[in-house]
């Protein structure tokens, strides 16, 4: 095996040590409230398909129909010839979608910060980036060579003050405005003040708020009412909207940046045009079919509630929702325990969370039902000892 080998065979063991060991499920059919995983039917309270949509056959049928007129593959990168009528159908789609002048299609959601954060900051620039931000923002920031600035976790004084002090040519504020992790939001008005007011880039994180959060579900932006030149947007495909790949929209100029110099945008292969054809369907039902967000945010209720019940404190009021129960040993026992009782809650642990923060993460579906809710909650009673 050799020393180096055997150093990394040591890392592998302490891992084990530290219950820091991550499994893949192997997943037995498609992706929906309840799952079947090893022959068990499981409720499924891990997926972000936050509006059961990842399944659905309107979906699946223009996949279908996108590979039957364009094929598989895209062939190239965007730039070269990779960049179909459905791509560009889908980016005037979504920027219509969120209220913005334009948008541009990523390979994924990680692409997409990388490429945004490295493109926007440089040398001369100073990244401003909340302690929880989400790795790809945080991967970014490093990417783009400028002066990383973490501030306290959604700690307006805080980066207020890092601001007032900076003296870089150019500022980039960064931040998830729904947390992945603990499903609180951003203060994104205050944010978007001090941008203003120290000349600052706001790049938003949508991630887990599109299709979640506002009133018609275009995410955290319209939630607060918020419109701006200086902000650009992230959300991905993969979660609420049920397919796959990203988008970044903004500003014309901003976009057309992004287009000639984000590097994980240019040196992409252009994503399968069957991806493009799967968001312009699942925006279209996010349309039409309100009754999918509201079932969500029953769901939400209905779990705020049963948290309560059990002495459990939640701050959340999106899809996410955390059971903070410390050491990494104590999450995976419960969540064992959960499965056992037939429910599939992750135990999330280091460096996804901080140390001494590992927890269960429920994350709900549209297509959950109450009794789903009342079943967890249960569960969670007898596992939790509460």
């Amino acid at each position: 095996m050799g020393e180096t080998g055997r150093r990394l065979a040591a890392a592998l063991d302490e891992l084990d040590e530290n219950a820091l060991t991550r499994e893949r499920r192997i997943l037995e059919a498609a992706q929906g409230p309840h799952v079947r995983i090893d022959g068990a039917t499981l409720a499924n309270f891990a997926s972000n398909d936050y509006l059961s949509l990842a399944a659905d056959p309107r979906l699946r049928a223009a996949a279908h129909r996108a590979v039957d007129e364009y094929g598989v593959g895209s062939g190239a990168s965007p730039l070269v010839c990779g960049h179909s009528r459905l791509h560009e159908e889908a980016e005037t789609g979504f920027a219509r979608f969120v209220g913005l002048p334009r948008a541009l299609l990523f390979p994924s959601g990680y692409a997409a910060n990388l490429g945004i954060v490295a493109s926007l900051a440089g040398r001369d620039s100073e990244v401003f980036s909340d302690a929880l931000n989400h790795a790809c923002l945080i991967d970014g920031a490093r990417l783009s060579r400028a002066q990383v600035t973490p501030y306290r976790h959604a700690d307006l004084d805080d980066l207020e003050a890092k601001l007032a002090a900076s003296r870089a040519r150019e500022r980039v504020v960064a931040t998830d405005a729904v947390f992945s992790m603990d499903g609180d939001l951003a203060p994104l008005p205050g944010m978007l003040q001090l941008c203003e007011r120290y000349d600052a880039w706001l790049v938003v994180d949508d991630a887990h708020g599109i299709g979640v959060m506002g009133e018609r579900g275009r995410g955290s932006l319209e939630h607060f009412g918020l419109a701006s030149p200086r902000i650009v947007l992230m959300a991905t495909l993969g979660k609420a909207l049920g397919g796959y790949g990203a988008f970044a929209a903004g500003e014309p100029e901003a976009i057309e940046w992004l287009m000639q110099r984000a590097r994980t945008y240019i040196y992409s292969t252009a994503l399968p045009p069957m991806a493009a054809a799967v968001a312009i369907e699942a925006m279209r039902i996010v349309d039409a079919e309100p009754e999918r967000l509201a079932a969500l945010r029953a769901r939400i209720a209905e779990l705020r509630a049963a948290l309560r019940g059990l002495g459990v404190e939640t701050r959340s009021s999106s899809a996410v929702h955390p059971i903070v129960l410390g050491a990494n040993g104590d999450a995976l026992f419960a969540s064992t325990r959960l499965r056992e009782r037939g429910f599939l809650v992750p135990a999330i642990r280091p460096p996804t969370v901080p140390q001494g923060t590992a927890r269960l993460r429920i994350s709900l579906a549209a297509g959950h039902a109450s009794r789903d809710i009342e079943g967890l909650a249960a569960a969670l009673a007898g596992c939790l000892g509460r």
